[in-house]
């Protein structure tokens, strides 16, 4: 064999590893049919945790959402309330959540706030429902003992894992994921399937600046719980988009400028049962703020 020909080979199998790594993370990507004004926005369904699953896609869609993050443990239907949305949902349930996602244009993008425990038979059966789902990832909390099991499955299952931040806890000091300094930690120097789902509303109720935590978090950012609050601390509320104290604007300015290609879930924990006019004003602040800067 010539040296040419040596060469060549080399680089065809280079070119195959970059071909094959490129759609090893595009698998995970959410298609461009689910996004507003280049974000791929839509809701936690625990927004409406009053109501069943889905009805939260039909809010979702009605609000002008096309993605939805599903929670454990939500009733799946009026006509089926004694059936939960959960990782051990039976096919026909799986089944029968695609065809009402499928009907209302929606895409199912991530799954929590769920445990992944250091178990990995256990973690398994979230992943496998994950999948069954056409998830991009995941949403947790986990142990730093559990990471090395979930970096594991999250790669085997090319579905990322997101590192939810729930706000300080006073009374609690081994609760430290608040911290998105901490969370940098646990990802850091891992796979890129794992990282952060920025709870910008838990920041601010932990005294943090949104936007301060993201720069911190820079290359992990997996999805966010995109919040503004009516003021910083403990005891505020949610409040339309651009309404608060979060500074919107420059929050969706640094996720642009970071390359974010997750998904944004409005995750309105305010006026539960009549949400719903806020939550499109939501969208609408994201479809308004993309037209006049691109």
């Amino acid at each position: 064999m010539s040296i040419r020909q040596q060469i060549g080979i080399v680089i065809g199998v280079a070119a195959l590893a970059l071909w094959a790594g490129g759609n090893a993370r595009a698998a995970g990507r959410i298609p461009d049919e689910y996004r507003v004004g280049g974000f791929a926005i839509g809701c936690e369904a625990y927004t409406f945790n009053h109501y069943t699953a889905f009805e939260a896609i039909e809010k979702t869609a009605e609000a002008g959402g096309h993605v939805i993050e599903f929670f454990p443990g939500q009733s799946l239907s009026p006509d089926e309330r004694d059936v939960k949305v959960d990782y051990t949902a039976s096919d026909e349930t799986i089944n029968k959540l695609k065809d009402k996602l499928k009907e209302c244009n929606v895409m199912a993008v991530n799954f929590g706030v769920v445990a992944l425990p250091n178990d990995e038979a256990e973690c398994r059966k979230v992943f496998e429902f994950a999948k069954k789902m056409g998830m991009v990832a995941i949403t947790s909390e986990p142990s730093e003992d559990a990471l090395d099991v979930i970096e594991k499955l999250a790669k085997e299952y090319d579905i990322n894992v997101a590192i939810h931040n729930h706000p300080r806890q006073p009374n609690n000091p081994n609760y430290k994921v608040w911290d998105p300094n901490y969370v940098l930690s646990l990802v850091k120097d891992r796979d890129h399937h794992l990282g952060a789902c920025a709870d910008t509303g838990h920041w601010m109720r932990s005294g943090i600046n949104p936007v301060l935590a993201l720069k911190i978090l820079k290359g992990r950012i997996i999805s966010s719980h995109l919040k503004d609050l009516n003021t910083f601390g403990p005891d505020a509320h949610d409040v339309p988009y651009g309404t608060g104290q979060a500074n919107i604007p420059a929050i969706l300015d640094e996720l642009k400028s970071q390359g974010f290609d997750g998904n944004i879930s409005i995750e309105y924990e305010y006026h539960w049962t009549n949400s719903l006019p806020e939550v499109a004003q939501c969208i609408g602040f994201v479809r308004g703020y993309s037209a006049a800067k691109y």
